[in-house]
């Protein structure tokens, strides 16, 4: 008897009981764990078809109709809100004509959030299109743009490029009173530019800042005809211009004649 009491004090010393507590614990752990993923995959399982009850349209859009966003948007599978591609939901809103980005978000527990960038026009485009303040192309319905925009025109992939010499050269007109509404880039790189008062220059492909300061120079100076007006001013000489004149209007005339 003494010898088994013995035996049984030597197996109570060789236990690590800090071990022995670890692996238990971790043992607890992962079976807590499991029993959490296998309840969650139980619960996503059941409300996996889970519809979408609200459309939240963010940006406050100017162009766009909500009614058209929402149009879009059912193109897509609506069935569940897990499964929802916002993916695809995005480039369905992007694909309307006056928005120039959106971005999708899934808002639990039944919302669906977009939020749309819409193209700000500036100018009309070779007649049939548009420009945005970035200077890019796009295509949109005209009949909703309620203001005066200039009319530009060029060569596919130029549009960069002529919006900001409009820009440039319009600041550069209204500084001297004068006021710059459309602008056209030749396939060969000549440019021609049109004054509201129906003034056209002509200023070739090189130097065109310098004939356009050219012509501010002598502009007060051909507008003291009296009999005539300025038709066309060619500034495609590295000194100089030539100038074209037209009749006065029947009702200029007699408004001259009457002051």
């Amino acid at each position: 008897m003494s010898e088994l009491r013995e035996k049984l004090t030597n197996l109570k010393e060789r236990t690590n009981w800090s071990l022995l507590f670890g692996v238990s614990f971790f043992l607890l752990v992962l079976f807590v764990v499991i029993k959490l993923t296998f309840n969650f995959s139980d619960w996503l399982v059941q409300d996996k078809d889970a519809r979408l009850k609200q459309l939240q349209v963010l940006g406050e859009p100017h162009y766009t109709e909500e009614r058209d966003i929402i149009t879009a948007i059912k193109q897509a599978d609506l069935d569940s809100f897990f499964e929802l591609d916002v993916k695809h939901v995005q480039q369905l809103v992007t694909e309307l004509p006056w928005v120039a980005s959106a971005s999708v978000r899934k808002q639990w527990p039944d919302t669906l959030q977009v939020y749309v960038v819409e193209h700000h026009p500036v100018a009309y485009w070779n007649d049939d299109m548009l420009l945005n303040t970035k200077g890019q192309v796009f295509s949109a319905p005209t009949n909703k743009v309620n203001t005066q925009l200039p009319s530009l025109f060029g060569p596919e992939g130029s549009e960069g490029e002529a919006w900001q010499t409009f820009v440039r050269f319009k600041e550069l007109f209204a500084v001297n009173g004068l006021n710059l509404t459309s602008l056209a880039l030749s396939e060969r790189f000549a440019w021609q530019l049109w004054l509201d008062n129906g003034i056209r220059l002509n200023l070739g492909r090189e130097e065109k800042a310098k004939r356009v300061q050219r012509f501010i120079d002598v502009y007060p100076h051909l507008k003291k005809r009296q009999d005539v007006r300025v038709d066309v001013v060619d500034l495609r000489y590295d000194t100089g211009l030539a100038v074209q004149f037209k009749p006065l209007d029947v009702t200029e005339e007699e408004q001259k004649s009457k002051a």
